[in-house]
């Protein structure tokens, strides 16, 4: 190798290295910004305001709480109780063992001679699980209550949500708020609460009785607690630092494992099996050491604090032993503040973790509340206007300004008008603003200025509801639910016979692959519709238009799925379906829309062009231009 190769491979290497190095500083900076996104996630702004608003939301279902609360502190009581009861009825029973061992008279017990002490003893216990069974139960049924009554609160939302919400939130984002931080405030309302409440109740119980009993001994076993809390805090926050890191990199993990599936043909095509295998198996291998700690973590915990609690017995157990010979303390008192300590060793373990749980929840709910603070469309008037029945379907633009963000505007002065029954197309390139036009027509947004008019009413003047019942769609993206082929035609008219429905499928071009299929208009459809292919399922949506027959229709490129045969034939079962309506029609392809009554030509959100295809044509524009590019 010369010095010049030697050189080329030295910078070679060093550019490699400087690349990798890059590489790695950008995935620790994306992997540290989702780990505080996790971290701030799981922390309420305003816990307190948040915990007050949950209780405002429970107002009919409160007594469930405060009944759910009284069991709680009762069966901790009665748990308590029966520590204490224990010391008498174990001094009583080690007393007639002495006796028995002196030779004095025969170990017997029975009634009037320990046997309803041992059978009240029983009852004691038997009471704290009857109080324990009942609280879980009510608890139980208030939370589920109260995710219910939230639940139904997001389902009313969504359907007063305005379009541009959707367009400022993932999809993952809204489900989330209703599934997942829903059934984490339903779940640490059921365990964390109470959980809380009784740790609480324990730890001022048995310390109370703890001190009643012995002072001393109390004060050693509070400097192990000190401990133990030290060590519990300390652990818990490293473990969620842990878990949110875990999360961030299972996040990030099943993006690229999504992508490598969905994307398959593409990786394949470009020979990069072996670069994006590497890249997920980076990734799952810190996964994998993320895991392996949150895991140490969760479970060397209990460990830790249990040796703790240990040398907490051993050292009591020792000074305690001492009294009982010392004749301090009886068997019965040894006993009892065993039994005390162990009814305070599991609420010191559970309370910093029930706090984090708790935290985590307030979190989660203070979510659940900004999705259902969310601005809402504006509501309809209360005296709606309403076009004159038959509908004509005059459409009118004039003057109208939008923008979808506060002093941005799109459309600055918008004004054509569609008269009956004329075809109106929409050409313009992408982001010209042709589906924002056809988003103000059916309010899915509102104007900033100027109107919309029907029939000359203006649209702000009728319901929503009313508005968009005059108007039919068929997108570029299509949606199937759920149901057989025939329901999803006659979404639109849910009243259709099978005759009606059978009629519209012809009409559409439908009806002659839905015969091919298993069970006709009785096949389900599955997943929106992945059974079907991308032109069969456009091909359904232009069936569910053409039944529900409105006055107006919409074409958002109704076509572009489908080969050029089935196109042909979908444009003569159009063209029979848009007589003597006005339709709106955005095409990309021209050769579909030359015999329109009106084309506008948009740009930036306003009309550079208006006229019939040959007065376009003849102006030598923007339109002509576009137009000479497709068919040159």
């Amino acid at each position: 190798m010369t010095s010049q190769q030697k050189r080329r491979a030295d910078q070679g290497d060093r550019r490699r290295a400087s690349k990798k190095a890059v590489d790695a500083q950008v995935s620790e900076d994306t992997l540290e910004n989702d780990l505080e996104d996790d971290l701030e996630e799981d922390v309420p702004t305003d816990g307190w305001g948040t915990a007050k608003r949950l209780w405002h939301e429970a107002a009919g279902e409160r007594w469930r709480l405060v009944v759910a609360a009284f069991c709680s502190v009762a069966s901790v009581a009665s748990q308590l109780w029966a520590i204490s009861y224990s010391a008498n009825l174990l001094d009583l029973l080690w007393g007639k063992i002495q006796v028995a061992f002196a030779g004095g008279e025969a170990f017997s017990v029975g009634w009037g001679n320990g046997l309803e002490e041992i059978l009240t003893y029983l009852g004691i216990w038997t009471f704290a699980w009857v109080l324990y069974s009942v609280q879980i139960f009510v608890m139980a049924s208030f939370a589920e209550r109260l995710n219910l009554s939230l639940r139904k609160q997001i389902s009313s939302k969504l359907a007063r949500l305005p379009l541009s919400y959707f367009d400022g939130h993932q999809p993952g984002d809204t489900i989330s708020r209703a599934t997942n931080d829903l059934d984490k405030v339903s779940e640490v309302l059921q365990r964390g609460v109470l959980q809380l409440l009784m740790a609480v109740a324990s730890l001022a119980g048995a310390f109370l009785l703890m001190f009643l009993s012995s002072p001393q001994l109390t004060a050693v076993f509070a400097g192990f607690a000190v401990v133990t809390l030290l060590l519990v805090r300390v652990a818990s926050g490293r473990t969620i630092t842990v878990a949110a890191k875990r999360q961030a990199i299972t996040g990030r993990l099943t993006g690229k494992v999504e992508e490598a599936y969905t994307g398959r043909a593409i990786v394949v095509a470009y020979g990069l099996e072996d670069r994006s295998l590497a890249e997920v198996s980076a990734d799952a291998d810190e996964l994998a050491q993320a895991s392996a700690m949150a895991d140490f973590l969760t479970n060397a915990i209990g460990p830790a604090t249990r040796f703790v609690g240990r040398l907490a017995q051993v050292c009591v157990g020792l000074l305690a032993g001492g009294m009982v010979v010392s004749g301090q303390m009886t068997v019965g008192g040894f006993q009892a503040f065993f039994g005390y300590m162990f009814q305070a060793t599991d609420p010191l373990t559970q309370l910093s973790m029930t706090l984090n749980m708790l935290q985590s929840a307030l979190a989660a709910a203070e979510r659940v509340f900004s999705f259902l603070d969310s601005e809402e469309v504006q509501p309809d008037p209360q005296l709606p206007a309403a076009p004159a029945e038959p509908v004509c379907g005059r459409v009118a633009f004039e003057h109208v300004r939008f923008g979808y963000v506060p002093g941005e505007p799109l459309m600055r002065d918008v004004s054509f008008v569609a008269e009956p029954g004329q075809k109106v197309a929409i050409v313009g390139a992408t982001g010209a603003g042709k589906t924002t036009l056809i988003n103000l027509l059916m309010r899915f947004y509102e104007v900033d200025g100027g109107s919309i008019t029907l029939d000359g009413v203006d649209t702000r003047a009728m319901t929503r509801a009313d508005l968009r019942r005059q108007f039919g769609m068929v997108l570029q993206d299509t949606w199937l639910f759920g149901g057989t082929i025939a329901q999803n035609i006659a979404f639109g008219r849910p009243g259709a016979t099978r005759e009606e429905v059978e009629a519209a499928a012809r009409a559409a071009h439908v009806d002659f692959f839905v015969r091919t299929l298993p069970h006709g208009y009785d096949t389900l459809v599955e997943h929106d519709g992945e059974n079907l292919s991308q032109g069969q399922r456009q091909l359904l949506t232009i069936a569910r238009a053409m039944l529900a027959d409105p006055p107006i229709l919409i074409l958002d490129e109704a076509t572009s799925s489908v080969d050029t045969r089935t196109e042909q034939a979908i444009v003569h079962a159009m063209e029979t379906a848009m007589e003597n309506r006005t339709s709106f029609v955005i095409a990309h392809r021209l050769s579909t829309i030359v015999d329109s009554d009106l084309i506008l030509v948009m740009d930036h959100g306003n009309i550079i062009e208006k006229g019939s295809h040959a007065q376009l044509m003849a102006a030598g524009g923007a339109y002509a231009e576009l137009y000479r590019s497709q068919f040159a």
